[in-house]
């Protein structure tokens, strides 16, 4: 599971096709529906803020709108009921840690996507963080 922390608009379509299954997902250990994945480091963040469930709403209503700006139809039916009212911080290593992962797994599949992404040296947030400075996070399996 990868919960990105940079911004749905870097991800290719294959990324962010990923990343609304992974977000559901993940939607789904938070409310506790599921056997697995109920440890998933990426969880951390979400477990953290006051209301779990309302983060990873905004967590994917971000990126059901990221869909719709490119013409995919994610049902926002899905997205549980919650609002965010404070940002979560997100460090700038992270970021970084996160595009150049995000290079290499685009690298394989979609060059010309790449190229956009080679002039990017720390990418803007996912619109439910705020980008603080730092290293890498501590629940980051680097």
């Amino acid at each position: 599971m990868r919960l990105w922390s940079l911004h749905p608009k870097y991800l290719d379509s294959k990324g962010l096709l990923a990343l609304w299954r992974e977000a559901l997902l993940a939607q789904e250990v938070l409310r506790e529906n599921t056997k697995g994945y109920r440890h998933h480091p990426q969880l951390e963040r979400f477990r953290t803020t006051g209301n779990p469930l309302s983060a990873i709403s905004a967590y994917l209503l971000a990126i059901q709108k990221e869909g719709a700006r490119r013409g995919y139809n994610f049902n926002a039916s899905k997205i549980g009921p919650g609002q965010v009212t404070r940002r979560m911080p997100v460090t700038e290593g992270q970021l970084r840690y996160e595009l150049a992962h995000l290079r290499k797994k685009i690298s394989t599949r979609d060059q010309e996507f790449l190229n956009d992404l080679k002039s990017i040296e720390c990418p803007d947030a996912h619109p439910l963080f705020k980008k603080i400075s730092g290293s890498v996070e501590p629940w980051e399996r680097a």
